[in-house]
């Protein structure tokens, strides 16, 4: 089933992009695509390399333009990129503190670092943490200005795959706390099937599938509906038969 902004009203979204069009000299990276994203919703978009996705997620950050069609997002948005990207001249509390205003800038940030299981680790510096606690940064500087959106640019790719399940659920405390509508880019079905509300599948440059994931937190983890579903996305990715 293609994704198309008919489905859901513009009131209703946090996204709305509407035949967005990006071409690089001759090569058209997105054609035409449609995309809503609901307030509070977790969307996953899959894809192979080169497909477009992160071209896509450039535009919703306000990092680069379309060419060609409707691009609306909330003024308030944040990413978190695959390189946790702190400033190793600064100190973890500083790192999250960066663009926030108020003279509760330093408690809101230390707020969000107890949030994400930092407590205590407001004086020690990038090249101190782990990969796991650095991306845990990351995070919290990316809500702690209660963003509306947020953008994660496959964020624990580059973590071990026990690091990447304590990220998943605190994904999951960290997006019922905030309420915030979140677009998750991953090269990984079974991160996609663990954590969103709705799974896309991109390829050509436009959004060609849509599956919403209905499981419970069990059924996530394991059960027939899942390993249908995990079957169906590899066929759409042209991984059909791998484990």
């Amino acid at each position: 089933m293609s994704a198309t902004p008919s489905t859901r009203t513009r009131q209703q979204a946090a996204v709305v992009v509407e035949k967005a069009v990006r071409r690089f000299g001759d090569r058209v990276v997105l054609d035409e695509l449609d995309l809503t994203i609901a307030d509070e919703e977790l969307v996953v978009l899959l894809g192979p390399s080169g497909c477009g996705k992160s071209t896509l997620l450039r535009l919703l950050a306000g990092l680069d333009r379309p060419d060609g069609g409707v691009v609306e997002v909330p003024a308030r948005r944040a990413v978190v990129f695959q390189a946790d990207r702190l400033l190793p001249w600064q100190r973890v509390l500083r790192n999250v503190t960066l663009g926030l205003q108020g003279p509760d800038a330093e408690q809101r940030a230390g707020e969000a670092l107890a949030e994400v299981g930092l407590a205590g680790r407001e004086r020690a510096w990038p090249k101190e943490l782990s990969g796991g606690e650095a991306q845990r940064v990351a995070l919290a500087r990316a809500l702690v200005s209660e963003p509306e959106l947020v953008l994660l640019d496959e964020p624990f790719a580059a973590l071990d795959a026990i690091t990447r399940l304590r990220m998943h659920d605190l994904v999951r405390a960290l997006r019922s706390r905030h309420h915030a509508a979140m677009l998750l880019v991953t090269h990984d079905v079974d991160e996609a099937i663990a954590l969103a509300d709705r799974i896309l599948v991109m390829g050509n440059g436009r959004i060609g599938n849509e599956h919403r994931v209905d499981l419970s937190s069990a059924d996530r983890e394991a059960s027939v509906a899942r390993e249908e579903l995990r079957s169906t996305l590899l066929a759409h990715l042209g991984l059909a038969g791998q484990h």
